[in-house]
C-alpha cells in the first residue's frame, strides 16, 4: 500500500515519511487510534516506503520488486502477528496467515470482530499466545532474506496480555535493522513496560468528508447517500464500508414498522416483526440499530430547528416528519438508551428473538401514551 492510497491522515503520513527519509525510524513504533481510522494502512504504507527501491515524490513507486511483494503481503522479511484461536494442531498464527492476507488485501480497515468472524471464532476470545511470542523471537533471530530490514507487525498488541513480557528484551534491543510496528486501539490494555519502549504515533478519526469522498471514489456511491453513511460511521471507515454493503436495506421503514407495532402492543404482531428482524442476521441487525440511532438524532434536530438540512434521504425525511408530532424529546432519550443497550447485546451475541421481543415490550411502555402513533 502506498501513502496516497491511505484515506486522510496527512499529518501522520508526514511523520512516518520523515522518520524513514531521515533514517530515524525507531526500533518500535506504536500506532494508536480508534477503529476504522486506517492504522494498519498507515503501517503498511510506511513499510512499503521503507522497502521501496525507487521512492518518488515522497511515496513508494509501487512497481519495483520490493513494492510488489510488500503490497501483496508476501515479503519474506515482514512478519505479521495478530489475535487468533489456538488449536491442538497449532498454537501460532501461521495457520491463519493465508486468511489474514486475504482479509487485509480486501479490507485493511477491518476490526477484530470482523477478523474473528472470518476465521470462525466470532463467539471466542482471540489472543496472542506464549507460543506465538516464542515464534516471533525465532523468526527475528534469522537473517533477512531479501532486504536489509526485518519487520514485525503486531496487530492489536492488547491481546498479548502478560505474554508481552516475553518480547520486552527483543523490543528494547532488536537485532540490527529490525523494526517493530505495534497497532493498537487501547493503550490501557498494553503492558506499561512495552509502551515505554515504543515511540507513539497517533492516527485521528477520519472526517466525514474524507469518508464521504472515499465511498464515492471506491464504492461509487451517490454523494447524498455517502454523506449519510459518513455521518453514521463516526470516523470509522470500516463501519462505513459495512453500511455501504447494507445500503439497500430499508431500515427507516423497518424502524417505523417496529414503532407502530410496539405502540399498539399486539403480541402476535410484535412477534411477527421480531421473527423478521431475527432472520436478517447479526450484522444487519447491528446496522439496523446504528441506523435507528442515526434516525433518532436527525429526528431530534428536526424537532428542535424545523430545518430540512438533515442527514436523511427524501423518503426517510418524510417518515421523520410524520414522527415529529408524535414522539417527544423524553421519548427519544429513552428509546436511544434502549437501542444502545440492544446494540451492545447484539455484539455480545444475544439471542435475537429474546432480545428484540424484550426491547419491543420496553418500547411499548415508553410509547403507550402516544395515541397518535396508530394513525401514522
Amino acid at each position: 500500500m502506498t501513502f496516497k492510497a491511505v484515506i486522510g491522515q496527512e499529518q501522520t503520513i508526514e511523520i512516518l515519511r520523515n522518520l524513514v527519509d531521515n533514517d530515524r525510524l525507531p526500533h518500535a513504533t506504536l500506532v494508536h487510534g480508534p477503529q476504522g481510522s486506517g492504522k494498519l494502512s498507515l503501517v503498511l504504507a510506511a513499510i512499503q516506503y521503507l522497502f521501496c527501491d525507487d521512492r518518488k515524490d515522497g511515496d513508494a513507486c509501487d512497481v519495483c520488486t520490493s513494492c510488489s511483494k510488500v503490497s501483496k503481503l508476501i515479503h519474506p522479511d515482514i512478519h505479521f502477528t495478530f489475535p487468533f484461536i489456538s488449536t491442538k494442531e497449532s498454537k501460532v498464527s501461521d495457520q491463519y496467515l493465508g486468511d489474514w492476507r486475504n482479509a487485509i488485501l480486501t479490507n485493511p480497515y477491518m476490526d477484530v470482530n470482523d477478523w474473528l468472524a472470518l476465521i470462525g471464532a466470532a463467539n471466542k476470545q482471540g489472543n496472542i499466545t506464549k507460543d506465538e511470542c516464542l515464534n516471533i523471537i525465532k523468526k527475528l533471530s534469522l537473517k533477512a532474506f531479501q532486504n536489509k530490514y526485518k519487520i514485525c507487525v503486531i496487530w492489536l498488541p492488547e491481546y498479548l496480555g502478560k505474554e508481552g513480557n516475553r518480547l520486552l528484551k527483543l523490543i528494547e534491543e532488536p537485532p540490527e535493522n529490525t523494526f517493530f510496528f505495534l497497532i493498537t486501539e487501547n493503550t490501557q490494555q498494553i503492558l506499561n513496560t512495552i509502551l515505554s519502549r515504543c515511540q507513539v504515533v497517533k492516527a485521528s478519526p477520519l472526517s466525514e468528508e474524507e469518508i464521504k469522498n472515499a465511498l464515492i471514489d471506491n464504492k461509487e456511491i451517490a454523494s447524498e447517500k455517502a454523506a449519510a453513511i459518513s455521518f453514521i460511521a463516526n470516523g470509522d471507515y470500516n463501519q462505513a464500508l459495512a453500511l455501504a454493503d447494507n445500503i439497500e436495506n430499508d431500515n427507516a421503514a423497518l424502524f417505523l414498522e417496529w414503532m407502530r407495532k410496539v405502540y399498539k402492543g399486539n403480541g402476535v404482531h410484535m412477534v411477527s416483526w421480531v421473527e423478521k428482524i431475527a432472520g436478517i442476521g447479526r450484522e444487519n441487525q447491528k446496522y439496523f440499530i446504528q441506523y435507528a440511532l442515526h434516525f433518532l438524532r436527525e429526528l431530534m434536530v428536526i424537532k428542535m430547528t424545523g430545518s430540512d438540512k438533515v442527514r436523511l434521504n427524501k423518503d426517510d425525511y418524510q417518515i421523520a416528519l410524520k414522527l415529529t408530532n408524535i414522539i417527544e424529546f423524553a421519548h427519544i432519550d429513552q428509546i436511544t438508551k434502549l437501542l444502545n443497550e440492544v446494540g451492545y447485546a447484539i455484539l455480545r451475541n444475544a439471542n435475537p428473538k429474546i432480545l428484540f421481543l424484550d426491547a419491543s415490550i420496553q418500547m411499548n411502555a415508553i410509547l403507550k401514551n402516544k395515541t397518535k402513533l396508530a394513525a401514522v
